[in-house]
Order: structure tokens, then sequence, then C-alpha cells
């Protein structure tokens, strides 16, 4: 990871500090990039808010990977919707699922909402975290035919439960994310949607306390941010 970061900090000329503090204003708060501008000028750090653009797509991936190794485990009963994020002008959607906790399972977005985009968020939340023992869903046939196609395939005894009641947790939890990409006031391009939203993700997971820290150290939610880099 420090190699990773060291080639993508080699051609930037401010210090790491300074940008991590910029990238994570940027994916904890409902902020312009024009804002953030604007607040480090305050404290005497010019810096453009294309630049600050720029830092957060070289650095956020990197943080990701690292939050995946060092993220807590989580529990066996999913909760799994989708909500709408505008890219280039389009709608496009961003699949989510929680435990019955609220901790966030994973995410993903993909173009369409279809059967193979549902597939493969189960797929990669599987990865992640083995197979649940229940998926509670909405009544969307393309995530109904999802996981009933993963049972088939796999054998897999998952429970699936259709209740809009029962998900109204992971529909509130989208609130939480929504209310940091509003201000952002659309994404350019599929790939920036992607990497920002990631970054937004982990700073939710991190003040949900998803992130594994030592037991007898306490820390802040920008200190753990921070710890991803080092």
């Amino acid at each position: 990871m420090i190699n990773a970061l060291g080639k993508v900090l080699k051609r930037m000329h401010y210090p790491l500090e300074v940008m991590l503090i910029c990238v994570r204003w940027y994916a904890a708060y409902p902020l312009s990039l024009r804002h953030i501008e604007e607040m480090m000028a305050e404290r005497g750090v010019f810096v453009d808010h294309a630049t600050v653009h720029r830092w957060s797509i070289k650095i956020l991936p990197i943080l990701a990977a690292v939050f995946r190794r060092r993220k807590r485990a989580v529990g066996s009963s999913w909760r799994m919707d989708e909500t709408y994020i505008k890219v280039a002008g389009q709608w496009k959607y961003l699949y989510r699922a929680v435990d019955r906790d609220g901790d966030t399972i994973d995410f993903l977005l993909r173009a369409h909402r279809d059967h193979a985009a549902a597939r493969r968020f189960f797929e990669r939340a599987i990865e992640l975290h083995g197979v649940p023992e229940k998926i509670t869903i909405d009544r969307s046939g393309a995530n109904t035919s999802a996981i009933e196609s993963m049972r088939a395939d796999s054998g897999a005894d998952i429970e699936l439960r259709q209740s809009k009641y029962l998900n109204n947790i992971v529909e509130q939890d989208h609130r939480a994310i929504k209310r940091i990409v509003r201000p952002m006031l659309g994404f350019k391009s599929f790939r920036c949607a992607s990497i920002l939203i990631a970054g937004i993700e982990i700073m939710h997971m991190i003040k949900k306390g998803q992130l594994s820290c030592p037991a007898d150290r306490a820390a802040s939610a920008a200190d753990q941010f921070y710890s991803l880099a080092i």
C-alpha cells in the first residue's frame, strides 16, 4: 500500500496531510470542491478546486483497498436495495446492502438495473463477507431472479425475504450517501462516480465503527481515515 501511495504522490507538490484533509472533507461532508478551496484558503493553503478533485480520484482507490482489508465482520442477515445516482446527466444505480444492525455490507455502482447488475453485486458481497443466512429485498424481479439463480448455481441455502417494511433500514441508510452526493451536482464520468462514491461509503462506514482498530486505542473518525494512509 505504501508503495502504491508513494507512486501516486510522486508528482504531487503538497504535503500528504493537506491532501488527506481535503479528500476527507470531500468524502465526509456535503461540500462542493469550491467550498473546500475556500476553506483551505482561509487556513493559508491555496489549492485549486480541480486539484482537490484530482487528489480524490488518485488517493481514494488506495484507501478503499486498505479499508476492505481492515473492515470489521458483518452480520448474516442482509437488507439490500438500490438507489439512483446521476452520472453524466443520466441516472445510474447504486446497489447497497446493510445488515440487521445497519452496518454496510457492500455497495456497487452499475449502469443498469437488471439481473446481471444485481447478481454481480451479490457475488462481490459474498466474496467479501461469505454467504449470508438471509437476504431481504423489496419485490424487484431482477433482485429476486439474481438471488434465485445464485442459489441454484451454488446450492447455497439462503433464505429470501421480500418485505418493504424490513427493508426500511437500508432505504434510510441511502440518505447518508445522497446527502454527501447532492452538493457535487452530478458526476462527469462513471469512473469518477465509482471512485468518489467509494470514498463517501468509506467515511460512512468509519462513522458507523466498521474499521477494525486496536481495542485499547480510541480514535476519531478523522484519525481512522488518515490511518488508512499509514
